[in-house]
C-alpha cells in the first residue's frame, strides 16, 4: 500500500496516528537542523517535517537531496503545527517523518506548479501533464466529471438509454469537412469520423429506442478559436413520439437542474424568442440577455436630412450605452477606431451624448437637430448619461457590426458577469440559406429538420420563406445546444433532398438506408445536441473551453505535446494504397 491517506484528509483529529503518504514535493524549506517539505497530490497539500533529532539521520540524508515534482512515499506520526496554515484543509497538522522513499525523481519542470504560474499558454501545452498538476486546471478536470455524471444521471432518471454508435461511418457532403479516414482493406474507400451520431440516433428511435442518449467525441475539420476544438463532445439526445414543446421541456429542466446544482441558482422558465427577433434585436442567434442595449432602428427618424452616409445606406441602427456619456473623447475615438477594424468591418461610427439636462450633443450636430436626436433617444431606449453609437449600411453587415460592438462594450463595462445566468431559446429558423457560390440552398441546420408542419408547401412555391421546426439553447450569449423535429417520412425526406440540390442518385447513394428505414414505420422524433465542452466552461464562469479539456488542440489543431498530426511510414502509405504528391 503506497498510502493510508490522501494529502488533503488529515486534521487534528488524527493527531497521534501512524501514517502513509504518497505524492509529489510542491516545495522544500531546509533551515539545516530542519526541513519541511509541502507534499502535493491530487487532494491537497500536507506539510512534511525533518529535523535532527527526531529524524534518523539516513532520513535527512535523503531529505536534503528532494527536488520539486519528485515523487515520494512517507511515513511518519500526525502531530499538531506550531504555526497554522489557516488556507489549507490539512494547516493545523505535519507529519514528522521516520520514514522516506525517493520513488521517482524529477527534472526542474520547465514552469512553476502553482495556481498562478509563469508558463506561457503554448509551453504548458507542451507540457500539458504538468500543467494538470496545478490546481486551476485540475479543478476545470474535475468539475467537467461532476457535470458529465449530473447529466447522466439526469437523464437516465428520466428514462433515457445511453447507447454507443460507430466511429467510423460513411462521409455526407453537408455540414462542415469531414476528417476521413482511408481503409486498408477496402482500396480506394474511405471511412469519415462523424460529425455527430445524426442518422444512428434516428435510426434507434425507428428501432424503438424512444429516449436515447450519448455523451460521444465528434470530429469536424474546420477553422478553429478559442471555443472550437477539431474534436469536440456532444450530450446528443433524441425522443420519439414529441413534438417541440415536448423536448423543449425535457431539456430545459435539465439546465434547471445543473444551475441548481452548481451554482443554487433558479431561473424560472425559459423566455422563447424568434430567430427574425433575435436578429432584429440583438443582430445574432446567440444574444446575451443578461444586459440591455438592444437595436433601435433609425431609417424613419435618421434619413430626412441631407446626411448621405445615412440616406444611402440600407439600416440605420443604434444602441444606447449605460453611463456612456461620461466617457472621454479619446475613449470614444477607441470605439470608434475598433468598429473599422478588419475583423468588425464598419466604416465608422456615429456618437451621440446624453446630457444629464436632457440636452444632446453629436458627432453629427451639423445635420440633426435636438428634436431629431431625442427621437433617436427614444427609438434606442437611450437616457440621460446615456451614450448613443450609430452605425449604418448594408441590412446583415451592419446588424453584424453593431453586435460585436454591444459585446465589446458588454466587456469592457463589467455587464457580462460569469455569476449570472440567462437561458434563452431561440426558435423558428430558415429551414434553408442561399448560398451564392454554389448558386442553391443548403439546410441551415441538417437535411433531416423538419419544416414547421403548415408550412411544407411553401417549399414548392418560396423556400426561402419556410421556417424550421428547430430551436437552439443559447446561454450567457453562447450557443450550448441545438436540435430540432426531424423529418420521419421519405416522401418529406426526398423533396428536402430535392430542394438542397441532390439527384435521386444522389441521395440514395449517401442516405439510402435512412430512407427505406423511414419506409418500415419511423415514429415522429426530434432531438438536440448539446456542446458538453462549452456547457461545463458556461457553469465554470469561463467561455474558454480549452481549460475544460485535458489534452486540447492549439488554434492549428495542433497537439504541441505529442506533435500532431504527423507525417507516417511509407510503408502504412503504401498499405493504404495513398500516394503523395512530390
Amino acid at each position: 500500500m503506497f498510502r493510508s491517506h490522501t494529502c488533503g484528509e488529515l486534521t487534528l483529529d488524527q493527531v497521534g496516528k501512524k501514517v502513509t503518504l504518497a505524492g509529489w514535493v510542491q516545495k522544500n524549506r531546509d533551515k539545516g537542523f530542519m526541513i519541511w517539505v509541502d507534499l502535493r497530490d491530487r487532494y491537497g497539500i500536507t506539510q512534511l517535517i525533518f529535523d535532527e533529532e527526531r529524524t534518523p539521520k539516513s532520513i535527512m540524508d535523503i531529505a536534503k537531496s528532494l527536488g520539486r515534482e519528485f515523487v515520494i512515499q512517507v511515513s511518519g506520526d500526525v502531530i499538531e503545527r506550531e504555526s497554522k496554515n489557516e488556507k489549507i484543509l490539512t494547516g493545523e497538522i505535519e507529519i514528522l517523518v521516520t520514514d522516506l522513499k525517493i520513488l521517482n525523481s524529477a527534472l526542474l519542470p520547465p514552469f512553476t506548479i502553482e495556481n498562478k504560474t509563469d508558463g506561457g499558454e503554448d509551453l504548458r501545452m507542451k507540457f500539458r501533464y504538468l500543467d494538470i498538476r496545478r490546481n486551476p486546471v485540475k479543478e476545470n478536470l474535475i468539475f467537467r466529471h461532476k457535470v458529465t455524471m449530473s447529466v447522466r444521471n439526469y437523464l437516465s432518471e428520466k428514462s433515457f438509454v445511453e447507447i454507443e454508435t460507430p466511429y467510423l461511418i460513411k462521409s455526407t457532403p453537408e455540414g462542415a469537412r469531414d476528417f476521413v479516414v482511408p481503409s486498408r482493406m477496402n482500396e480506394g474507400e474511405f471511412y469519415a469520423l462523424p460529425q455527430s451520431p445524426q442518422t444512428f440516433k434516428q435510426l434507434l428511435m425507428v428501432g424503438g429506442m424512444d429516449k436515447y442518449f450519448q455523451i460521444v467525441k465528434c470530429f469536424r475539420d474546420e477553422d478553429l478559436r478559442a471555443d472550437r476544438q477539431p474534436e469536440f463532445t456532444q450530450i446528443d439526445c433524441e425522443m420519439a413520439f414529441v413534438d417541440q414543446e415536448d423536448v423543449l421541456n425535457t431539456f430545459e429542466g435539465m439546465i434547471h437542474h445543473l444551475l441548481e446544482e452548481f451554482h443554487g441558482v433558479s431561473v424560472g422558465k425559459f423566455p422563447v424568442m424568434n430567430y427574425d427577433d433575435a436578429m432584429r434585436r440583438y443582430g445574432n442567434d446567440k444574444p446575451d440577455i443578461r444586459f440591455g442595449m438592444e437595436f433601435g432602428e433609425l431609417n424613419e427618424v435618421s434619413q430626412h436630412r441631407d446626411f448621405n452616409v445615412f440616406n444611402n445606406s440600407e439600416l440605420v441602427i443604434g444602441i444606447a450605452v449605460p453611463g456612456g456619456n461620461s466617457y472621454s473623447r479619446k475613449e470614444i475615438d477607441q470605439l470608434i477606431d475598433w468598429v473599422k477594424r478588419p475583423q468588425v468591418g464598419a466604416l465608422g461610427m456615429v456618437y451621440v451624448r446624453c446630457n444629464d439636462d436632457g440636452s444632446f450633443k453629436s458627432s453629427v450636430d451639423k445635420f440633426f437637430d435636438q428634436q431629431d436626436l431625442a427621437q433617436w433617444a427614444t427609438k434606442t431606449g437611450a437616457e440621460p448619461g446615456d451614450l448613443i453609437c450609430v452605425l449604418s449600411g448594408e441590412k446583415d453587415k451592419v446588424r453584424a457590426q453593431l453586435s460585436a460592438l454591444r459585446m465589446e462594450l458588454a466587456e469592457r463595462n463589467g455587464m457580462r458577469k460569469p455569476n449570472e445566468f440567462a437561458p434563452l431559446w431561440v426558435v423558428d429558423f430558415p429551414l434553408l440559406e442561399w448560398d451564392e457560390e454554389t448558386q442553391r440552398y443548403h439546410a441551415m441546420h441538417h437535411p433531416f429538420t423538419s419544416p414547421k408542419h403548415d408550412q411544407i408547401d411553401l417549399l414548392a412555391t418560396d423556400p426561402a420563406s419556410v421556417k424550421a421546426n428547430a430551436y437552439d439553447l443559447v446561454l450567457n450569449g453562447n450557443e450550448i445546444g441545438g436540435g430540432s423535429i426531424r423529418i420521419h417520412d421519405s416522401e418529406t425526406q426526398s423533396m428536402m433532398f430535392d430542394y438542397l440540390g441532390f439527384t435521386p442518385e444522389e441521395a440514395e447513394s449517401q442516405f439510402g438506408f435512412l430512407m427505406n428505414a423511414f419506409k418500415y414505420g419511423a415514429p415522429p422524433h426530434g432531438g438536440i445536441a448539446f456542446g458538453l465542452d462549452r456547457l461545463v466552461a458556461i457553469l465554470g464562469g469561463q467561455e474558454t473551453i480549452r481549460d475544460f479539456i485535458a489534452f486540447p488542440k492549439n488554434n492549428s489543431g495542433r497537439d504541441i505535446m505529442i506533435d500532431a498530426p504527423s507525417p507516417i511510414d511509407e510503408d502504412q502509405l503504401d498499405e493504404l494504397h495513398i500516394k503523395l504528391k512530390s
